[in-house]
């Protein structure tokens, strides 16, 4: 390590006048920038307050000794990696095993070489630098792992979830258009059929007891009616069918490569058609009201698969929150809600919250909602990536930004922005 790279200073611990001119003397003269304490409890603090590169610790101190010195410096989470060299007249086995054992790096005998002192120093110093430098470099391949492992789980669930829904687009369609292009032509064949019963009513208004009979054992007048209603009940069943197709179809159209321009309400009306069946009330509780403000968005270029995804990913989490909240018995009084709003700023922006009223979310986990792997839900409901996959496609893949806000029985908000182009 040369003069020039050392930017941090070290803390000289002595209550012994000559033994700090020594050291100071040495390490001035390499350019170190040095601080001194005189007792173990100001080091203590000097440390806390501002932490050294490296320690060089007398033993034998007034006060608290150098070893129990050293035991409060690594308790302390601050101070705790901070490397402690033990300057001490103290040459048995015990003492220096004791020191080892309390966390120091390496021991300085009294009377000190100065020769010694720097090169004990030094090699510290590059000690730490590059122990530093290793932590940083497994903490960037470990975030860089953990942002592909996301990809390519975001990548495999977009594939199977595209083919799946597709498929059961596809084969939904089929027996529904069936269903809907004959109900046109029986409703005319009923109607015909109807008509004509009337006509013989009319013609031949004394019908044989066998005939009587028959009519009253059908109960003719009410099956006639009831076939209209039936059929009106076909015809509304097979059109929210088709609409669920559709949605299906909305949902993970677009091919994951490539941007296309798309009207996200679009988006997030194919998603609250999916999840329909978890808005509805559920044991306990009542059916979640969805409130829709809905401004006027252009269309904008994006990977429209992906982003119903970060749709389905943070309204699945509502609802989540919202069964949650009264399991936990803490929304009673309360209509459960998520609220949609949309709306695009003077910067061109465009905006989507998406806010529910549930039980909120602390600000010690809020921080880590988009962590990999993290979820605030019990074992087996959650992954902890359906909010890290969220943001990737948000932040990535759209150049956005994915914010929360929450707070505990204030509910929770995230707030999607992308830019208009998206480009």
């Amino acid at each position: 390590m040369n003069k020039k790279q050392n930017t941090g200073f070290i803390l000289i611990v002595d209550d012994n006048p000559t033994n700090l001119s020594v050291l100071c003397e040495a390490l001035n003269s390499e350019g170190f920038r040095l601080r001194v304490a005189v007792d173990g409890e100001s080091a203590i603090a000097q440390a806390e307050r501002n932490q050294p590169e490296l320690i060089l610790l007398d033993v034998q101190m007034p006060g608290i000794d150098g070893f129990e010195t050293c035991r409060r410096l690594k308790a302390n989470p601050v101070t705790q990696n901070i490397p402690i060299i033990f300057t001490t007249a103290l040459a048995d086995t015990e003492s220096k095993t004791k020191g080892f054992s309390l966390g120091a790096v390496d021991y300085i005998p009294k009377p000190f070489a100065q020769e010694e002192v720097i090169a004990r120093v030094r090699v510290h110093l590059q000690l730490k630098q590059l122990n530093e430098c290793l932590e940083q470099q497994v903490s960037d391949r470990t975030r860089a792992l953990q942002q592909a492992q996301v990809q390519l789980v975001q990548q495999e669930k977009l594939s199977t979830l595209g083919e799946l829904i597709a498929g059961i687009g596809h084969e939904i369609n089929n027996p529904v258009n069936f269903i809907s292009s004959n109900i046109p032509p029986l409703q005319e064949y009923i109607a015909g059929v109807s008509e004509l019963l009337r006509l013989y009513e009319q013609e031949y208004p004394n019908p044989t007891a066998k005939i009587t009979t028959a009519i009253q054992n059908l109960d003719l007048n009410f099956v006639l009616e009831d076939m209209v209603k039936i059929l009106n009940s076909l015809k509304l069943g097979s059109e929210r069918i088709q609409n669920l197709s559709n949605s299906l179809r909305n949902f993970c159209r677009s091919d994951s490569d490539t941007k296309i321009s798309a009207d996200l309400h679009q988006g997030l009306d194919s998603t609250l058609m999916i999840l329909q069946h978890r808005l509805k009330a559920n044991g306990d509780r009542p059916q979640i009201e969805v409130i829709k403000n809905y401004g006027v968005l252009p269309h904008i270029n994006c990977y429209l698969g992906q982003m119903n995804q970060v749709f389905m990913n943070i309204l699945a989490n509502a609802v989540d929150a919202l069964d949650d909240a009264i399991i936990q018995s803490k929304m009673s009084d309360l209509i459960p809600q998520i609220q949609i709003t949309t709306q695009i700023d003077s910067e061109k922006l465009v905006i989507i919250r998406i806010a529910d009223n549930g039980i909120g979310v602390p600000e010690r986990l809020k921080k880590r909602l988009f962590e990999p792997l993290f979820t605030t839900k019990t074992v087996g409901k959650g992954t902890g990536l359906g909010l890290s996959i969220a943001y990737e496609i948000v932040v990535e893949k759209h150049n956005g930004v994915l914010e929360v806000n929450s707070q505990p029985g204030g509910g929770t908000e995230f707030i999607i922005k992308i830019p208009d182009g998206s480009i």
